[in-house]
């Protein structure tokens, strides 16, 4: 599961640079007033980056207390 969620991450992040040099691209071709609109797909890109970034390190976090108590619990039970 970890490789896949920087997997996801990664691509996140790619299709935001190139969707945002893209847009860039649009801007400075054909003017603002026509694609302004589209700068919507890189933010939205972005976000989802941020979010699986932070569920990444969320879920990190969350195993680690996980296993903590797990040791915890069997050093008691003994």
């Amino acid at each position: 599961m970890k490789a896949y969620n920087k997997v996801m991450e990664f691509f996140w992040l790619s299709l935001s640079i190139v969707t945002l040099v893209t847009v860039l691209y649009m801007l400075i071709m054909d003017g603002w007033d026509k694609n302004s609109i589209y700068l919507i797909f890189p933010g939205i890109s972005f976000m989802m980056y941020f979010a699986r970034r932070f569920m990444r390190k969320r879920m990190e976090k969350h195993q680690k207390w996980l296993e903590e108590n797990a040791q915890k619990n069997a050093h008691t039970n003994k």
